[in-house]
């Protein structure tokens, strides 16, 4: 582990590695499943700190609307990446449920 990676960036990026393409997760299901119940204002600092590429596109929010200001570069990029994946979007919120695959398994592996 890199001396400046904390065991919240670890969980928090092995978490969001693990959403599968064409799928999201709300930022606080993120926490949630990396161990840190309501601790969703913290996943995006978490994942910032990355020093790999994070499908970082597949986390939104509690809404479900992409995490960035309508007409942003980001907003447009993270709508793109979306859309390449398959995910549609209705009135800028996604149309997608979070990941039906046992997400235990994806993350750690199975037992």
């Amino acid at each position: 582990m890199d001396e400046r990676q904390t065991p919240f960036d670890a969980a928090i990026w092995a978490v969001v590695n693990a959403i599968p393409r064409g799928q999201v997760m709300a930022y606080g299901e993120v926490a949630r499943a990396a161990g840190f119940p309501r601790h969703a204002r913290m996943v995006s600092k978490a994942m910032s700190r990355s020093p790999e590429p994070l499908p970082w596109h597949r986390v939104v929010r509690a809404d479900r609307s992409l995490a960035f200001e309508v007409g942003s570069d980001a907003f447009d990029t993270q709508r793109q990446r979306l859309a390449d994946e398959g995910v549609t979007m209705l009135n800028g919120k996604v149309i997608a449920e979070r990941p039906t695959d046992d997400l235990d398994a994806l993350i750690w592996g199975p037992e």
